[in-house]
């Protein structure tokens, strides 16, 4: 069995232990052995990073764009291999799995722009004889703790601008998925960047991640994952003083209106909330449907359902994959009873399946679940399930749409379906969520463009796009006597 260490100052440094890295697909596949970090190993990368963060934050705006371009270069020239293994640790099936480490490597290539295109202002003083510049510098030691549901998108979006502006980076992939994660460290270890720059600590999230939050010598810390353990981080980062950037979840409504095209409403709503098995924090899980098209909608959405195909996230015409653990496949099936209990009516799937190829493979397979009948208090409406699970909400109108849409905690992402200008022009303004898509997909953003919501789903500054720079850089203002 292949054994993957953690990369801590440009060495391969074994763990305390290891743990399997296992096929959700197919759980007689082992995919390799990685590496368990303690506190101690977390110790070390940040000493390794605080080394070399003096050359590294003032070295050449060269160096790091050939270096940054060089591994998005790799990533994009691997990208069928590497999709392959994401897509056989984390379950999204192979060409999703594909199109997510193409991104990554767009990001790599974004932020090697950027590092040729930092920016800053002179300004004159309101004092004769003074000038001013306001310049932006790194921060230092940047802590970057990722999800499972992303394992080289959202890392690539944490490093690249880390890298670019100057920082350096210690980085927890999730536990359940590290073998993407480990790939990406691989390569950026080749890239020439120096050692200590970049480290990777693999491990268990309150060994590992809890580790760096309390560290000292970390200056900052970005997280996405659960709304509890981000919480959590901030009120530590708040108590030390470190710059803390969290993404933590959604429940990200679809309206569709009476006016809406219905084979678009039921597509967009069908790829936001199933596809990527509903694993995504910008998916749809809340329907809200008004009266008039309601019938017709729920029963095309079913008939629509029908037709996907769970199954080995690598074969060939798999639409939906996994689930990605036990632990998960559980949760979802029992918000489908908990629904139930409260007086939604499940009109299609929600139970656990074999997988569809015939092969026979043990997997955490679920058929996608559609809940009807649903009022906005029930708790499959109010809390993040994060599987293929949605339910429907009768509404009678767009004003009644709006108010529902916008009574949640969270406020990532949210659609409508609508030929109406003026509907959609108001809902762009109104609606609360950092994301607004019309007659689109919820769930499939930009790599070039912000990415956050607003209220529970979201804490800090924007990821993604030149925005980054708000997270990864301090501003400095000085002053000269001409």
């Amino acid at each position: 069995m292949t054994a993957h260490n953690n990369l801590i100052n440009g060495s391969w440094t074994p763990g305390k232990t290891s743990s399997p890295n296992t096929n959700p697909s197919d759980l007689s596949d082992v995919i390799g052995q990685y590496a368990q970090g303690d506190a101690s190993d977390v110790d070390a990368a940040v000493a390794a990073a605080t080394a070399a963060f003096p050359a590294w934050s003032v070295s050449g705006i060269q160096a790091r764009h050939d270096a940054l371009d060089k591994i998005g270069i790799e990533i994009l020239a691997r990208k069928e291999e590497l999709g392959d293994l994401l897509a056989r640790e984390e379950g999204k099936t192979r060409p999703e799995a594909i199109g997510e480490v193409a991104r990554a490597g767009q990001i790599f290539k974004f932020f090697a722009g950027e590092c040729l295109r930092l920016a800053g202002e002179s300004l004159p003083s309101v004092r004769p004889g003074i000038g001013v510049e306001i310049t932006r510098e790194p921060i230092g030691v940047v802590g970057l703790i990722t999800p499972w549901n992303f394992p080289i998108a959202i890392p690539a979006w944490k490093i690249a601008p880390a890298l670019a502006f100057g920082n350096c980076v210690v980085i927890k992939p999730a536990d359940l998925v590290p073998g993407s994660a480990w790939a990406l460290a691989d390569i950026i270890h080749r890239s020439g960047i120096p050692a200590g720059v970049f480290n990777l600590v693999m491990g268990r999230g309150r060994i590992i991640g809890d580790a760096l939050v309390q560290h000292p010598d970390v200056a900052a810390i970005s997280f996405t994952g659960s709304v509890g353990v981000g919480r959590g981080i901030a009120e530590a980062c708040v108590k030390s003083g470190k710059k803390v950037q969290l993404e933590m979840g959604g429940k990200n409504p679809q309206v569709v209106l009476d006016d809406a095209d219905l084979a678009q409403a039921v597509e967009l709503s069908a790829q936001s909330c199933f596809y990527s098995t509903g694993q995504r924090c910008t998916a749809s899980s809340r329907l809200i449907v008004t009266d008039k098209i309601y019938p017709a909608f729920v029963q095309a959405l079913q008939e629509r359902m029908a037709k996907i195909k769970v199954g080995d996230a690598r074969a060939a015409g798999t639409d939906i994959g996994p689930v990605v653990s036990q632990a998960q496949l559980e949760q979802d099936l029992s918000y489908v009873e908990i629904a139930k209990a409260e007086g939604a009516v499940l009109a299609t799937g929600g139970s656990r399946i074999a997988c569809h190829t015939g092969s026979g493979k043990e997997g955490f397979f679920m058929q996608p679940a559609l809940l009807v009948d649903s009022t906005p208090q029930m708790r499959i409406n109010r809390e993040e399930v994060f599987g293929p699970v949605a339910s429907v909400i009768r509404v009678q109108d767009y004003e009644e749409a709006l108010a529902v849409a916008n009574d949640t905690a969270f406020g990532l992402s949210a659609g409508i379906a609508t030929t109406s200008l003026k509907y959609a022009s108001h809902f762009k303004r109104h609606a609360q969520a950092g994301m607004v898509m019309v007659n689109l997909p919820t769930a499939g953003v930009d790599y070039h463009v912000p990415f956050g919501g607003r209220k529970g789903s979201s804490y800090g500054p924007r990821e993604q796009g030149r925005y980054a720079q708000e997270f990864y850089t301090t501003v400095k203002t000085a002053y000269t006597l001409a």
